[in-house]
């Protein structure tokens, strides 16, 4: 085997790892990746504005505004206007939604980054440098994208089949 190909299929690998994590977390938790990790963040932040929100996890405002508008449709998320500060909104986790985050599998990503902090700084660079480069080989370089490891829309809940 070429070993372009042996790079495209540790590829397809990584892609499918990601897929199949988007499914478990869709099917235990009802949640894309993306939602999971705005939870999460409104949960460890406390009283946090949209602007931070986004902020804390490299997600535009207007993506972090249509995935809190589909959280709180499901009655996991609330926003709350400022009573110091009536211009300002925060969102909040509903009970419901601390529930369904208790029992939520973490992100994909929490597993990585923390056997990738593991590695010497020469490695991690090696690594690094190295994925950059395939991302420019792919004319990928430009895309703007969130650090969170999720397969299709990330403002979209997909139907997971049975």
């Amino acid at each position: 085997m070429d070993k372009h190909e042996e790079v495209l299929i540790a590829l397809r690998q990584i892609i499918r790892a990601i897929d199949l994590h988007s499914r478990k977390l869709n099917k235990v938790a009802g949640l894309t990746g993306p939602q999971l990790v705005l939870m999460r963040a409104i949960r460890d932040s406390g009283e946090v504005t949209i602007r931070q929100l986004s902020n804390n996890t490299n997600m535009s405002q207007a993506t972090a505004t249509t995935i809190l508008d589909r959280l709180e449709k499901r009655e996991l998320v609330v926003r709350e206007r400022s009573k110091l500060d009536k211009r300002k909104v925060h969102a909040y986790l509903t009970d419901n939604g601390k529930e369904v985050l208790a029992k939520a599998p973490l992100p994909l990503q929490e597993n990585f980054v923390s056997r990738f902090h593991e590695l010497e700084d020469w490695e991690q660079s090696l690594l690094l440098s190295s994925v950059q480069r395939i991302s420019s080989m792919m004319n990928a370089e430009h895309l703007e994208v969130a650090a969170v490891l999720e397969v299709g829309s990330i403002t979209k809940q997909e139907e997971t089949p049975n």
